[in-house]
């Protein structure tokens, strides 16, 4: 095998390319990466064969690399047809030089039933063209005996423009949008249990419509571990194809009087009302009592087969079909291998067990078939219950309404990676590698989907994601979008910054992406921060996706102050802050600073100054060039000097935002309430109260206190005056 060269950066010599590194490259890692401070890194050999090994792709030795080099090979030459190919829709779709001879004929079955036969004529040893296709959809080609499904998507995603044309046929330019933010577990309603529900997002819908709001963008609503309520952050769940069923409102969909002879079943009324007093979420406590109701009310549930909503819960496990059905037997698998063996790992299990389709696991589901029909009668009630507040928001005028965000991974140890593990990757984790903020790189404990696998399966996997995360939304958020192009990939066991890059199918995502917004009418924002990749802005904002811009982030190019307003971007979300960073009254008072410095991430200094007084001396002068930010946007007056620590500006930052050309500015319940702490602390486990902050009163009485009230009205105001309603793109009309 011949090796190739590549260049050093220092030396400008050329440096040969291992066979290990070759097979690397073609299978989509990044032998050589960037860092933070603008040097190029090389990937150590011994990591390249690990994750290699990770993908499938075997290389101990000279002949499994060979071999190993003809797969990858023979998956991406095109020799034969894949089961999809992607495609947009009124452009030339190209298939492999050897995939169809001039003169074979073939046909392509539309969706709407019509039929399209043709011919090749394309040279010999030339790309076979189809001529384009106007209608947007999943069609067959049909060539010779082999059929492959062309995913032929819209040019662009459903967009804001599209929506509100939907809500207002004659209203003409869409005006500019605001919505929430809201963390749904924080929410609180009398009678929760201690958790936020469905029920109390559909009120916070409701009442923000009637505001003026038109989106609400929640934190990840997936399936977490019911056998393991320890395990709860959103962005680490069990599955993203289905949902946490703690944020059940037991009365929402059986009623009121099954709900509460439900509580009396289970004597757990007093437990519940300690619950809701209390400031942080005890997930143990709360998910113990909530899986008791639950419980209680399927008994009841399942006794009465003449229920009016029997053929409804019938009807939703029809259509949740295999992938809920494996979701149900993983629940109860889990929480059987827990009580025996003390296994919550999957891949610690009986071998017969770790396979989703095995006789093993078809033999316990039939042994235990009323807890798995339990789990599904759970997830019933949790679909119901977030299609209300969906359809809430909705009914009070909403555009958009929900936007579910998407979490970037999952649990190797979750349902999921079980349900579909041939499908994913096993053995790594995706993280990030070394940066400014975190010297030592990130590895979050989660798995993902291998591209190998996206292409040679037919993208399922990932079409089943999108659909679930759009089916109960009228948006979707992507969690760090940039993994649509590349993942750091971390072997399981090793340090971060022992990892590499893995590049994925960008474009077959994103017109996959596209072509699921518009089936679902639904608006697509993808978390875009970070270190972005010269054109990937560029590229999301041509297929309709829009990015997200924070207050933090958006500084000067040649200075040390912030953007004004009519500077940010256009094709974009804007908002103060993220569930991952401070809020505007704790960035102003430096409450990130001191716990950045209470959980050891803070650096010392080599001049042996204080490295937390220097912070804070920093962030005085940040104040000042915010503040001035302020002042020349026309926000804050002039002749006024910046607030004391005491005093955050929280009103101006949200005019601020609110003055930016942003179709949509979303707003977090955290900084409409002026909180100091932040929901999530990268970098933290138990040192900081990640995920369990809740807000201090009812949804209902927010909307009763003045102060959030006025905020509301500000916000709604400020928007209305902020920019000129943004004219529809010319490509605005429905696919």
């Amino acid at each position: 095998m011949s090796a190739a060269a590549s260049k050093t950066p220092k030396t400008g010599a050329a440096r040969p390319v291992s066979s290990i590194e070759a097979l690397a490259e073609r299978a989509g890692f990044e032998i050589e990466w960037q860092n933070a401070h603008k040097n190029m890194q090389r990937v150590p050999e011994t990591t390249l064969r690990i994750l290699l090994e990770k993908l499938g792709l075997p290389c101990g030795n000279a002949a499994q690399i060979r071999q190993s080099m003809a797969a990858v090979d023979a998956e991406m030459s095109g020799r034969k047809l894949p089961p999809l190919i992607t495609a947009e829709v009124d452009r030339g779709i190209a298939l492999p030089v050897s995939a169809a001879k001039s003169g074979a004929r073939y046909r392509i079955e539309l969706e709407s039933g019509a039929v399209i036969d043709g011919r090749f004529t394309s040279p010999k040893g030339e790309i076979a063209l189809l001529s384009p296709i106007a209608e947007p959809g999943y069609h067959t080609l049909v060539i010779n005996d082999h059929r492959t499904t062309l995913a032929v998507a819209p040019a662009r995603c459903y967009t804001i423009d599209d929506a509100w044309r939907a809500l207002n046929e004659d209203a003409g330019a869409t005006p500019p949008l605001w919505g929430v933010a809201a963390q749904v577990y924080g929410l609180r309603r009398n009678g929760d249990g201690g958790v936020g529900d469905f029920t109390a997002l559909a009120s916070l819908a409701t009442q923000t419509a009637k505001r003026g709001g038109h989106a609400v963008a929640i934190s990840p609503m997936h399936a977490m571990f019911s056998a393991e309520p320890n395990k709860f952050s959103p962005y680490s769940p069990s599955s993203r194809l289905f949902l946490n069923i703690a944020h059940v409102d037991p009365a929402a969909v059986l009623g009121a009087p099954a709900a509460r002879a439900a509580i009396e079943k289970t004597g757990v009324a007093k437990e519940l009302a300690e619950l809701e007093g209390l400031t942080l979420i005890d997930w143990p406590r709360a998910s113990k009592a909530r899986l008791a109701i639950l419980r209680a009310l399927f008994d009841t549930f399942s006794e009465d087969r003449e229920s009016p909503f029997a053929k409804d819960f019938a009807d939703f496990v029809d259509q949740g079909g295999r992938p809920l059905e494996d979701h149900a037997r993983f629940e109860a698998l889990q929480a059987a291998q827990l009580a025996e063996n003390g296994e919550g790992h999957w891949r610690d299990w009986p071998e017969a067990l770790r396979d989703p389709r095995s006789d093993a696991v078809t033999e316990f589901a039939n042994a235990n078939r009323r807890e798995v029909d339990f789990h599904l009668f759970a997830q019933w009630l949790a679909a119901k219950g977030l299609m209300h507040a969906q359809h809430a928001a909705r009914d009070a005028g909403m555009a958009v309404g929900l936007v579910a965000d998407l979490a970037v991974g999952c649990d190797s140890a979750g349902s999921h990676a079980w349900s579909y593990r041939d499908e994913m990757l096993t053995g790594v984790s995706v993280g990030a590698p070394p940066d400014l903020f975190n010297q030592a790189g990130q590895s979050w404990g989660l798995t993902t989907f291998s591209p190998r696998a996206m292409r040679t399966q037919g993208f399922a996997a990932f079409i089943d994601m999108l659909r679930c995360a759009f089916a109960r939304a009228g948006g979707i958020r992507i969690d760090h979008i940039l993994g649509l192009r590349r993942l750091w990939l971390v072997p399981e066991g090793e340090s971060a910054k022992d990892g590499a890059y893995l590049r994925y199918p960008l474009e077959d995502m994103l017109r996959l992406i596209a072509l699921e917004s518009w089936r679902h009418r639904a608006i697509v924002i993808g978390e875009d921060l970070g270190t972005v990749p010269p054109g990937f802005t560029e590229r999301l904002q041509e297929h309709g996706l829009l990015g997200i811009r924070v207050l933090w982030f958006e500084r000067e190019v040649d200075g040390p102050g912030f953007k004004p307003p009519r500077e940010w971007d256009s094709g974009v979300t804007a908002t103060t802050t993220t569930h991952d960073l401070p809020t505007v009254t704790g960035w102003w008072r430096g409450e990130d600073i001191v716990w950045r410095s209470k959980i050891g991430q803070t650096m010392a200094r080599a001049d042996g100054r204080d490295a937390v007084e220097v912070a804070l001396e920093e962030r005085g002068v940040d104040r000042g060039h915010l503040w001035r930010a302020f002042q020349d946007a026309g926000i804050a007056p002039g002749d006024v000097d910046a607030p004391d620590i005491g005093n955050a500006p929280v009103d101006e930052a949200l005019a601020f935002v609110a003055a930016t050309p942003a179709p949509l500015v979303t707003y977090p319940l955290e900084d409409l309430l002026a909180l100091a702490e932040q929901p999530n602390l990268p970098g933290s486990i138990d040192e900081h109260p990640n995920w369990r902050r809740r807000l201090a009163l009812p949804v209902d009485d927010l909307f009763l206190d003045d102060a959030f009230s006025d905020r509301l009205l500000a916000v709604d105001t400020a928007r209305r005056r902020s920019v000129q309603p943004n004219e529809p793109t010319s490509k605005s009309e429905s696919p």
